[in-house]
């Protein structure tokens, strides 16, 4: 909390060449971009970062396989090449995985032409992952019990990659990333509108935690608000060539289904790919694509039927899943762009999500519409031509601002960690060593977590059952990671609530001194504000 209000105040008192609102992924890579080359740069989220749609996604950095079928062989390309990107520069975070696809009988194209399609996609993604795999009948039910093959044509196997952590932990790196770099970033600063004031762009905004409000100054402005970006743009005064159009997905997180980690993947009932994705010891399933006309939607039964019957449908399962197997949610809007006027009615699903960055020079006034993880680096590299463009100095314009830590930190970090038998303190619920866990949630930063453990072997305990974060990442949550509201700890710099109910995690005995590490005297306020009283 320290983090957050040093950062209020400086917010005041400082006129910044680039004013970011919106904390999702689009602000986070362009704060960390930007701020890497000495630009003079502030962020503000109305909520906690990434706490709108960059949560909400399939934890999938893909290439777009799907818009094949519309012949977006460009987009397709550069997606690929994305991911490929995303890969080498997080191999710890960003890694391959196997999609296990099966084709039942009487779908839209036959499982051979689907099949020749993965190869063109490999192809088409320069041979970055491994090769594609033919899969009959009797090789899907041998391979993978879990699936009903009492439809099945046939299906196949091919690659592209997933994030080992939750999406909003990966965005969230990034604006770590930036206030290492000088960025002034706080969440829970809503911007009710902005006014040019002769070369300045003068914001007015509320801390939604104290209630109290002021102005950021600014020579440049950028709105990276996602699904709420033409709704600020409009109280700006600010008239843009794009817009969005708003596709709601969910999916649903259940015990884990299967034990390989790889994908299921299976054409719903409307035609769409639907996942069954490894979670660590649960199973992520979804996703829906539903047109909504608001950017916060909510699960309905609707939704849930739809997940759950798909699901049930085309799995061997000893038992159906209802309802009462749903471990939590996750419920979020696609903005997809549009052009002109158009309503986005024609050809919904086929709509991409590909990015548009719309510049307005002469107000020095930029909006990044739609977008996805894949693309991020990207994104990133746009902005900072842009914002050159508009007049900005870059100081260090070479300077690299993505990536793990180089091969000798990495290799001091290990060194560190096998002399003084690290793993050995791995706890037996958690899924992976605790040496890999650390180092790829806080690259160089874990080597500090080393010191703490050596000084005190209780800073390697579990403190919240069922889950894998020990006592001094919660330190380390408290100290850097500017958690304001339980659920930012809970929900988007980890995953507990991912994988606990939330009953589970009220009754945790570790519960109450994790919150007192994160919030100290107002630990309990913090609770009840979560729990309810």
């Amino acid at each position: 909390m320290k983090l957050r209000q040093t950062n209020i105040e400086k917010l005041q008192n400082q006129t910044f060449d680039v004013l970011i609102l919106g904390g999702g992924i689009n602000g986070a890579v362009s704060s960390a971009s930007l701020a890497s080359r000495g630009v003079k740069v502030a962020l503000i989220d109305k909520g906690d970062f990434a706490s709108g749609t960059s949560q909400e996604s399939s934890n999938l950095a893909w290439g777009g396989i799907k818009y094949l079928e519309s012949l977006e062989f460009p987009l397709v390309r550069k997606l690929c090449k994305s991911r490929n990107h995303l890969m080498k520069s997080y191999p710890s975070a960003v890694q391959e995985i196997r999609f296990f696809t099966t084709i039942e009988k009487g779908f839209r194209f036959p499982v051979w032409f689907i099949w020749l399609g993965t190869w063109f996609y490999w192809v088409i993604g320069s041979f970055f992952t491994k090769t594609p795999r033919f899969l009959t009948r009797s090789a899907i039910g041998r391979e993978e019990p879990v699936i009903n093959v009492k439809n099945a044509a046939g299906g196949f196997e091919y690659s592209d990659a997933f994030l080992h952590d939750n999406d909003a932990r990966f965005v969230f790196n990034f604006i770590r990333n930036a206030l290492n770099y000088g960025c002034i970033a706080a969440n829970y600063l809503s911007a009710s509108g902005s006014k040019k004031d002769g070369e300045l762009w003068v914001t007015k905004v509320k801390d939604e935690i104290s209630g109290k409000t002021f102005s950021v100054k600014s020579k440049v402005l950028i709105n990276t608000c996602g699904p709420w970006a033409d709704e600020l743009n409009q109280r700006s005064g600010v008239k843009t060539e794009h817009h969005h159009v708003f596709s709601k997905g969910i999916h649903l997180i259940v015990d884990q289904i299967s034990s390989k980690q790889r994908v299921l993947a299976f054409f719903a009932d409307d035609g769409r790919l639907f996942f069954v994705l490894p979670m660590g010891s649960k199973t992520c399933i979804g996703t829906t694509d539903t047109k909504v006309d608001h950017p916060e939607p909510k699960v309905t039964e609707e939704d849930r039927h739809f997940v759950l019957s798909n699901i049930n449908k085309r799995l061997n399962l000893k038992k159906p899943l209802t309802n009462k197997d749903i471990i939590a949610e996750r419920c979020g809007v696609r903005p997809l762009v549009v052009k002109g006027n158009s309503s986005g009615n024609k050809d919904w699903v086929q709509l991409s999500r590909k990015h548009e960055v719309e510049v307005i020079s002469n107000l020095k006034h930029i909006s990044i519409f739609g977008g996805k993880l894949t693309d991020c680096l990207n994104v990133g590299d746009e902005i900072v031509d842009e914002v050159s463009n508009l007049g900005i100095q870059m100081p260090y314009p070479q300077m690299k601002w993505y990536g793990e830590p180089d091969q000798t930190v990495l290799k001091e970090f290990l060194h560190q960690a096998k002399l003084m038998d690290l793993d050995s303190l791995t706890s037996r619920t958690s899924v992976e060593p605790l040496t890999q866990r650390l180092w790829r949630r806080y690259g160089s930063n874990a080597i500090g977590m080393l010191e703490s453990i050596r000084e005190d072997k209780t800073q390697a305990e579990v403190l919240i059952q069922g889950t894998e974060y020990i006592r001094c990442e919660i330190h380390y949550a408290a100290k850097r990671e500017m958690v304001v509201k339980l659920e930012d700890f809970l929900r988007r710099r980890s995953k507990v609530a991912l994988v606990e109910k939330k009953e589970s995690i009220r009754k945790s005995p570790g519960l109450v001194e994790a919150c007192e590490i994160l919030f100290g005297k107002d630990a309990k306020a913090k609770m009840k504000e979560y729990f309810g009283s």
